[in-house]
């Protein structure tokens, strides 16, 4: 039977791996993975301040404090870049550095105010998802609905902005209205989940179930859908693991839950993984082979009267290939139905491997 206590951090870990899969979907797609680790190290200073501001630590007072910090730091990413010679690369670094040393002075100054012994402000570095309380995830899933329909409401036009932002303007979309509105939903989807997961490592949790999901699929509705269940999981799975070690870290179980479903995906990912690539590229060669073992096949049988006669083994070719391999070709092309085998040392062609080999020779004059 799970506790209350378990039951508010499942359900808050839960709702937070859903809107990280949703929102990192698009800034993986939109190669924006690095903004959401400057936008987490900036939402710091607007925690702090909004604790200084009105002395309560409630998520609920503290997150438009990290919300506008967070999108104070995206938009100075941005902008950098257009009106300096600086990189995104060069933006991102400077803005992070910048103010997430602006939040750690900040940080100090909160510790010793009078209300300090209450602020526990420095647990939003690393997140503490014990912290959490109903009213928390209340948040969380009103925040996670409103997200799941703008998704739905703005499928089509942030699509289309993401994979061509000039075909879009140039179909009078808003573009840069639906950029803003975008990256305030990725913005939003970080800022949620610093008191869980917490502002070093929550970058990570926001590209893991999105990179994991890439790996299956060329699709960006189904990747979508695999980035939710990803984060889903990943958030059950860290939760496990940390009742598992008795009051263990849940914010970083979390973040190596989905780091484990990206190395997995990495591996075996039907899209892109890479023995699923291996695979593909061993049969495409060894169907290559067999196609050019066919049609020196072929080519010794239209140069006799009965293209049907069994030839002997040794004439047909592959000089360069070892036995093994060989015989593998010849039982390949034999359970296709091209060749018959009629002894050890002897096979044929048969009327559909002369048929198939006419057209691989067409394909091959017409490219």
């Amino acid at each position: 039977m799970i506790d209350h206590t378990t039951a508010v951090v499942l359900a808050g870990c839960v709702l937070i791996g859903a809107t990280s899969g949703t929102a990192g979907a698009y800034a993986l797609l939109r190669r924006q993975a690095l903004l959401a680790d400057a936008v987490s190290h900036a939402a710091l200073p607007g925690i702090v301040l909004a604790f200084l501001l009105t002395g309560e630590r409630s998520f609920s007072v503290l997150l438009p404090g990290a919300l506008a910090a967070g999108v104070t730091g995206a938009v100075l990413v941005q902008h950098t870049v257009r009106w300096t010679r600086l990189e995104q690369d060069g933006a991102l670094a400077l803005v992070l550095s910048v103010m997430f040393g602006t939040g750690i002075v900040l940080l100090t100054v909160a510790q010793k105010a009078p209300q300090a012994s209450q602020a526990g402000l420095s647990s939003f570095l690393f997140g503490q998802a014990a912290a959490m309380l109903s009213g928390d995830v209340v948040g969380l899933f009103a925040l996670a609905a409103l997200l799941l329909f703008a998704v739905a409401a703005l499928w089509k036009e942030w699509k289309l902005i993401s994979f061509d932002a000039e075909f879009a303007a140039s179909l009078t979309l808003p573009v840069t209205w639906l950029d803003a509105a975008l990256m305030i939903a990725i913005v939003a989807a970080v800022v949620v989940g610093l008191q869980t997961v917490g502002v070093v490592l929550m970058s990570a949790l926001l590209v893991a179930p999105a990179a994991a999901a890439r790996q299956w699929t060329s699709r960006f509705g189904t990747m979508m859908l695999l980035s939710v269940a990803f984060g889903t999981l990943a958030g059950l799975v860290g939760v496990g693991a940390s009742n598992a070690m008795e009051k263990g870290p849940t914010g970083p179980a979390v973040v190596l839950a989905a780091s484990g479903l990206v190395v997995v995906s990495l591996l075996f990912g039907r899209e892109r993984g890479v023995v699923w690539v291996r695979l593909r590229r061993r049969t495409k060669r060894r169907g290559v082979m067999a196609e050019q073992l066919l049609s020196a096949l072929a080519q010794i049988a239209i140069q006799h009267d009965d293209p049907f006669e069994p030839r002997e083994r040794g004439l047909i070719g592959a000089d360069q290939l070892g036995a093994e391999e060989y015989d593998d070709l010849l039982a390949l092309l034999e359970r296709r139905g091209w060749i018959r085998c009629v002894d050890r040392y002897h096979w044929a062609l048969t009327p559909e491997g002369l048929d198939a080999a006419r057209r691989l020779g067409h394909q091959r004059g017409s490219a």
